[in-house]
C-alpha cells in the first residue's frame, strides 16, 4: 500500500510537539533547567528585537506564561521592534485589545519614597527606559521580607506592600524589565544625575 505525506500536517505536529514540550518543561517543578536556559539565552523569542532582556526577569515564570499564550508577548515585542521609541508621542497604545497595551511618558521621575511597592494580579509589567536612567527594584513576592500593605485596589490591579533586602538596578536603554505577579516591584524611580525619563510601559494580560 503506498504511503502518503501531507508536508503541512508533519509541520503542524512538529510544532505543536516543540511548544507542548517547551509548555511542559516551563511548568514543571523537575524542568530541566538547562534545557529552559539555552531556550531563554537564544532569544529567539524576542522575533528579531535587538533589545536585550534584564537579568532579574525570573526566567522560568516568563517561559510558563510565554508558551500558555505566546502571541500577546509576540505582539509586545513586535511592536517594540516596528516603532521609533525615542519619537512615539506619550500616550496610551492598544497592541491587542483587553490584552496588551502600552503606556509611553516623558515627566520628571519620583523619589525612591514616592513610589509603592507593588504587584499586579492580571498583568505582567513589561518596563523600558527610552531616554535617560532610572532605578528599579524587584524581589520575589514570597520573600519573607515582603510584608502586604493595605488593601488589594481591584481599579489598578495593584497590591501595595513594605519591602526589606530587596535588589536594586540601573534602568536604561538597551535593556528591559519584566516583572511578572510573582514579583514585587518599584519601578522607574529617579537616579542621580537624571531628573527626567521617557519610558514606555507594556502591561501583558496573564493567561488564565
Amino acid at each position: 500500500m503506498k504511503k502518503i505525506f501531507f508536508p503541512g500536517l508533519i509541520t503542524l505536529m512538529f510544532v505543536m510537539t516543540f511548544f507542548v514540550s517547551y509548555n511542559a518543561l516551563a511548568q514543571s517543578s523537575d524542568a530541566n533547567k538547562e534545557e529552559l536556559s539555552k531556550w531563554y539565552q537564544s532569544r529567539e523569542w524576542l522575533g528579531g528585537l535587538k533589545l536585550a532582556p534584564h537579568e532579574s526577569i525570573n526566567q522560568t515564570e516568563f517561559a510558563r506564561q510565554y508558551f500558555a499564550n505566546r502571541i500577546w508577548w509576540d505582539k509586545a515585542f513586535e511592536f517594540l521592534r516596528t516603532h521609533d521609541l525615542e519619537s512615539l508621542e506619550p500616550g496610551s497604545y492598544v497592541i491587542d485589545p483587553g490584552n496588551v497595551n502600552a503606556y509611553v511618558s516623558e515627566a520628571p521621575t519620583k523619589e525612591m519614597d514616592e513610589i509603592n511597592w507593588e504587584t499586579h494580579v492580571n498583568t505582567n509589567d513589561l518596563q523600558y527606559i527610552i531616554k535617560g536612567k532610572a532605578k528599579m527594584g524587584t524581589i520575589l513576592a514570597t520573600d519573607p521580607t515582603v510584608k502586604v500593605k493595605g488593601e488589594y485596589n481591584a481599579r489598578s490591579d495593584s497590591q501595595a506592600y513594605s519591602v526589606e533586602n530587596a535588589k536594586y538596578y540601573t534602568a536604561e536603554p538597551g535593556t528591559f524589565f519584566i516583572f511578572s505577579p510573582k514579583e514585587a516591584h518599584r519601578p522607574a524611580f529617579k537616579m542621580e544625575g537624571y531628573d527626567t525619563v521617557k519610558k514606555i510601559l507594556i502591561k501583558i494580560k496573564v493567561p488564565k
